[in-house]
């Protein structure tokens, strides 16, 4: 049994700043565990430009955006355990793992939990056809083509309009292949609206809302597949079925946090993000485990995933200095339009950040914060969709006046 002051779980982006930020709070003994070859996690694989606009004030691809972080954990000194498979976790902060060298067993005075996503899956969707090959995830089809170097597909259909799949869409494309069309179920993209433009409309790949695919054809090939469209109860409407030629079908249907070693734990579990309930400093109902990045909520940006696992990081620190002290609880509850608010509990103690999302696209809106009858803040948006995430800050002085649940509402306005 080995002994370490904070031990993070998972080295990608959230990984990386929550270790190197408590370091810096003046905790030095800091072990990260990451089952890769390589720091950065999913970046590596993300080799478009657009990350670092607001944490870094310039423009970079994914792997320079995690060499960036990479350079920070090691101009530190923070130990990494590469290739190295967490399997278990305890509410004693007691965490097992295995790698080449056997099985470790690290006793942590905090843990931070930054194991990010993984992609639904076809058996998911319960998608009509056989199974032959052609069908792969969004991701990993970004992963074959720009780690591996291999080409997937030359005639395209993507089910589903979330960012991983619009940039494949762009990807795809670039490389050659023929990209029929984008369907999306909803009636709205789920992803981020630059997104859009710059992988759709430029490309002049068409996108098909109320869209699914209902059926895939081919034995040991993908050789097409039949879309519909759905009414308002997301059922198929029979006359509206469409076959499409193509050998290649991308997946891009969601993301699920990897919160298995979450709920080993012990950990309660929000229904709507997937991921742990925790206040502001990121801490879970758990004392002394604290959860950031994509394990939590997931992200549009990877800005944001640093500005929340320095949070988390500076927390643990406090909490391994024992510079924490208990303060008053309010719990946080979305609203009409909203369809969660994170962290689902908050103290009266300093300015908050709340994180939402609404529940469908609008036009202009007014997204209040109140506490009873009290009104603790209000800010307006010319739009805002399911897409992109929304962030409110509380002053420390208006939130001192709550005494009742903080609820986050939405009202449309001209």
């Amino acid at each position: 049994m080995q002994e370490h002051a904070i031990v993070v779980i998972g080295g990608g982006p959230a990984g990386m700043a929550a270790a190197v930020a408590a370091y810096d709070r003046g905790v030095t003994d800091v072990v990260i565990l990451d089952r890769e070859a390589h720091l950065g996690g999913i970046l590596q694989q993300c080799i478009h430009n657009g990350f670092g606009l607001h944490k870094l004030g310039q423009e970079l691809t994914g792997p320079e955006y995690a060499s960036v972080y990479e350079e920070m954990v090691a101009s530190r000194g923070i130990q990494v355990y590469h290739e190295t498979m967490v399997t278990g976790l305890t509410a004693e902060r007691i965490v097992t793992a295995q790698n080449r060298q056997g099985i470790l067993k690290i006793k942590a005075q905090a843990v931070i939990l930054a194991m990010g996503c993984r992609e639904r899956s076809r058996g998911a969707l319960n998608i009509y056809g056989n199974r032959p090959a052609g069908i792969y995830s969004a991701g990993t089809a970004q992963k074959l083509i720009n780690c591996q170097g291999y080409m997937v597909g030359k005639q395209v259909v993507i089910l589903g309009s979330g960012d991983i799949g619009l940039i494949m869409a762009r990807r795809m494309s670039l490389e050659g292949a023929k990209v029929e069309a984008v369907c999306e179920l909803m009636p709205y993209s789920g992803g981020l609206t630059r997104n859009i433009v710059q992988c759709l409309e430029d490309f002049d790949i068409p996108l098909y809302l109320r869209t699914t695919v209902v059926q895939i054809h081919g034995d040991k090939r993908v050789q097409g597949v039949t879309v519909a469209q759905v009414d308002e109860n997301r059922n198929v409407i029979e006359t509206t079925k469409l076959y499409i030629p193509c050998d290649t079908l991308l997946l891009s249907v969601g993301l699920i946090p990897e919160n298995e070693l979450t709920r080993g734990a012990g950990i309660p579990i929000d229904p709507i993000t997937g991921g742990a309930m925790v206040d502001e400093r990121c801490e879970t109902a758990v004392p002394g485990i604290f959860a950031c990045g994509n394990v939590l909520q997931v992200h549009d940006l990877v800005d944001y995933v640093s500005e929340e696992a320095e949070r988390a990081g500076a927390a643990a620190a406090e909490t391994v200095l024992s510079q924490s002290v208990c303060r008053e609880v309010l719990a946080t509850k979305a609203g009409f339009g909203v369809r969660y608010v994170l962290p689902q509990r908050i103290h009266k103690d300093g300015d908050v950040s709340l994180f939402l999302r609404v529940t469908q696209p609008f036009g202009k809106v007014r997204l209040t914060v109140t506490a009873g009858e009290k009104v603790l803040a209000s800010v307006k948006r010319i739009k805002a969709a399911p897409g992109e995430m929304e962030k409110i800050t509380l002053k420390a002085d208006a939130l001192a006046q709550a005494t009742d649940t903080v609820t986050v509402s939405l009202e449309e306005i001209k």
